[in-house]
This record gives C-alpha cells, sequence and structure tokens, in this order.
C-alpha cells in the first residue's frame, strides 16, 4: 500500500480533484485527507490550536501508514479563507515552511487549486 498525505480544505470542491492529482502524479493508491476550512491560513500563524491539530494529523499519518510525502492545498473560492490568491499563495508558501519544518524528514509542498478546479504546485519562495 503507498500513501500520500493531503492538508486540505473542507470544501467538497477540492477533494476530487486533489486525491486524482495526488494519485496519477506520485501513483499513491491511498491519500489521507486532513482536512480545515481554510488549512493555510492556521499554518501561517492565523490559529496555532488548529495549527498544531493539523500537524499532530500529519504526524499519524506519517507514522502509521509511512506517507510518501506531504502536500498543503488552498484554492480559490475559499469560505474558510476568504483571501485573494496572491494572499493564500504567501499563506501556503508559510505553511509549506511550517510542515517542513516540523517534519524534516518529508517531502512537503504546495498546491493551488484554481477556478477550473485544476491543480497546480507553487514553487517554494
Amino acid at each position: 500500500m503507498s500513501f500520500y498525505t493531503a492538508v486540505n480544505c473542507m470544501d467538497g470542491r477540492v477533494q476530487l480533484p486533489l486525491i486524482e492529482y495526488l494519485m496519477k502524479r506520485h501513483g499513491v493508491r491511498y491519500v489521507d485527507l486532513v482536512t480545515e476550512p481554510g488549512p493555510v491560513r492556521a499554518l501561517s500563524g492565523g490559529d496555532e490550536d488548529t495549527a498544531r491539530s493539523i500537524e499532530k494529523r500529519v504526524e499519524i499519518s506519517l507514522g502509521a501508514h509511512g506517507s510518501a510525502g506531504v502536500v498543503v492545498a488552498a484554492h480559490h473560492d475559499c469560505a474558510g479563507n476568504p483571501a485573494g490568491k496572491d494572499e493564500q499563495l504567501v499563506q501556503l508558501r508559510a505553511a509549506v515552511r511550517r510542515l517542513s519544518s516540523r517534519f524534516p524528514d518529508a517531502a512537503v509542498r504546495g498546491l493551488w487549486i484554481g477556478e477550473t478546479w485544476r491543480v497546480e504546485e507553487v514553487a517554494a519562495a
């Protein structure tokens, strides 16, 4: 069995595009979803309790399932984080830095899901 871990918004519109992307891109069979409304806002300093909760769930996924890596996703039209794309991308990069620091042995990357629900990789800043 092969797993990937995804920290993603709870918004149902983004679940399948993200899962399908990870399965195809990384050849994994399963995707562990860690969902919160607008998780990049919490992970970039918006809510420390929520950020720690997300980290705990990522830790479980990595430890129990040996995930091949971790992605953090932000998306267009997010009700939990109504910031514009530019601000969300700043938050996303901060979230990736935080999780990379917390889990130094895991490959952590950022993804943006745009208004057509297409998944795009976000370069680290």
